[in-house]
């Protein structure tokens, strides 16, 4: 497992639909160790702090293996590292695989995996497709956030290291599912609200959609 590129980027305006938009989506590999702060990697910066950012969602990283995926069903799309707006574009951890409460090392940081990524509409900016949110959703290729345990930091091949795994076993993609109605196992929803590394937001709308179907 490893981190073949390190993406950042500060938030520009962009126009979109007629209006003027402040936006962090806009990443770029850079060489060379970048730190892993609290909040950011260095020059990188979110935009609206309201929904994105926070010591919940410091790093987003995205699997390298979905790219081809993106690119057969995109294929008028250009496309490179960060395109997802992902800091860390990794390779050897999915969605399926990496559970919320794992801890690992990637470079010399110590991170924590803590929920999917729920794209808003800048991720249709970023690809110019008024469809982006509902493909990428259904796609089950979210992406996940990380919080910092311990500052350090990384760069293009950097190895990650499984230090822990949260003992709920509840992967991302368990997470995702629930949220998008595709499962609705009382034992899944028991596990997942007992992952202290679940943001409390996330076990709120769970548990509502637990009783309600989702929206």
């Amino acid at each position: 497992m490893q981190v073949v590129s390190v993406n950042v980027g500060l938030p520009r305006e962009v126009i979109w639909k007629g209006m003027t938009v402040q936006t962090g989506m806009f990443k770029d590999p850079v060489d060379g160790p970048v730190a892993i702060s609290k909040l950011n990697l260095a020059d990188d910066r979110q935009a609206d702090l309201t929904v994105h950012g926070g010591a919940e969602k410091a790093v987003y990283a995205y699997p390298a293996e979905h790219y081809k995926y993106w690119r057969k069903r995109l294929p008028d799309v250009p496309f490179s590292w960060g395109k997802f707006g992902e800091n860390l574009t990794t390779r050897g951890l999915t969605e399926d695989a990496i559970c919320v409460g794992d801890r690992l090392r990637v470079g010399s940081a110590v991170l924590m995996v803590t929920q999917p990524r729920m794209p808003c509409y800048k991720l249709a900016l970023r690809f110019d497709r008024d469809d982006m949110i509902k493909l990428f959703l259904s796609s089950q290729r979210s992406g996940f956030y990380f919080s910092v345990i311990e500052q350090g930091e990384v760069r293009a091949g950097s190895e990650v290291e499984i230090l822990s795994r949260d003992p709920h076993r509840v992967s991302v993609v368990d997470i995702l599912r629930l949220y998008l109605g595709q499962a609705r196992d009382p034992e899944l929803i028991h596990r997942a609200m007992n992952v202290s590394a679940l943001p409390q937001n996330w076990k709120a709308e769970l548990s509502l959609r637990a009783r309600t179907g989702p929206a």
